[in-house]
């Protein structure tokens, strides 16, 4: 019996690509042999011709689903219910850009074949500048050393993840989930192949700023209380340095009573820095806050404004495919 693999592709107002990601992703399960599968858009709620591109494919073609979401819940939040509506022995996860190419498919049906439950593509060069690429090979590192864990350098969260492995996501329960994170976490033998990453061709880019530092700040607020150890350490170390300082003047008074004055500049300087110190902490501790607070939210991921070809609804249980329960039975 073949075997089924989901393929997920989130997208936001991508009407030039998905037809095209479509076609290529068909194109791939069909050279890697003998499977079945399912291909899941979610759409985030486009402003474009997205959602009428997506109708028409899945009108001709069954193993096509798609979501729309009532509105922009974010490119954190959506790509994870769909991957929570895969039913696959495999999903693979895959943008809308093509900055992802297809093509890699085949490679990781291979090697998921061979046994291994992970099988990632890991950015080994980009397309992108080399300032941007350099900046985010060292937060991948600063990751590391602040998580305690193996992170994956350069890893998008691009790949093939076997179904026990999304079962153990799913234990997570996470409202504002670090997919990359979660990855790290579990720790499953896994197969890095590299490659280099295209630019973006058609269309335009969702990531800015603040998308790039609420992504950052998410996995560092979930692999570490690092940051939380250092403000209070800096604290400590300041009031030191403030006694130190203290003691240095009174001697110095002391001992020049006539002769030194010291002025407003020292006492202006070091109450404006220590006033933004004060400020670099309260943002670190109320980012962590913030985690919290999503947390405590318990909030759906996304709320679906309409689903197409799919067997169940939103909140249904899923409905196992025939290879998962003939193997469940055999155990």
């Amino acid at each position: 019996m073949s075997r089924t693999v989901s393929v997920v592709t989130p997208c936001y107002n991508e009407e030039e690509n998905v037809r095209d990601m479509y076609e290529r992703v068909r194109a791939a399960i069909s050279e890697a042999g003998n499977y079945r599968y399912e291909h899941i858009f979610i759409d985030n709620a486009s402003r474009d011709g997205t959602w009428q591109q997506l109708k028409a494919i899945a009108a001709q073609d069954s193993n096509v689903k798609i979501i729309r979401n009532a509105r922009n819940f974010g490119q954190i939040r959506s790509p994870m219910h769909a991957v929570y509506q895969a039913t696959g022995d495999a999903v693979i996860g895959i943008a809308a850009d093509f900055q992802d190419p297809p093509e890699m498919i085949v490679e990781f049906l291979r090697k998921w074949a061979e046994g291994y439950p992970i099988v990632i593509a890991v950015k080994a060069a980009s397309d992108e500048s080399g300032l941007m690429f350099w900046i985010r090979k060292q937060y991948y590192r600063l990751i590391q050393r602040l998580s305690g864990l193996e992170t994956i350098e350069n890893f998008t969260g691009f790949g093939l993840y076997d179904r026990k492995v999304m079962d153990l996501v799913k234990q997570f329960d996470d409202p504002y989930p670090y997919f990359r994170g979660m990855i790290a976490e579990i720790g499953l033998p896994r197969y890095e192949i590299p490659y280099h990453q295209p630019l973006r061709k058609r269309g335009i880019t969702k990531n800015n700023f603040y998308s790039l530092y609420d992504m950052a700040m998410l996995g560092i607020t979930n692999l570490s209380k690092v940051p939380l150890r250092l403000v209070t350490f800096a604290g400590f170390a300041s009031a030191g340095i403030c006694v130190l300082i203290s003691m240095a003047y009174a001697v110095y008074k002391i001992l020049f009573w006539s002769r030194f004055s010291a002025g407003l500049a020292p006492l202006v300087i070091g109450i404006f820095f220590f006033m933004s110190l004060q400020m670099i902490f309260i943002g670190v501790v109320g980012e962590y806050i913030g985690t919290i607070h999503t947390l405590v939210q318990r909030r759906p991921l996304v709320v679906e404004q309409e689903r197409i070809n799919f067997e169940y609804g939103p909140g249904e249980p899923l409905k196992v495919p025939e290879s998962r329960e003939q193997k469940s039975t055999s155990v």
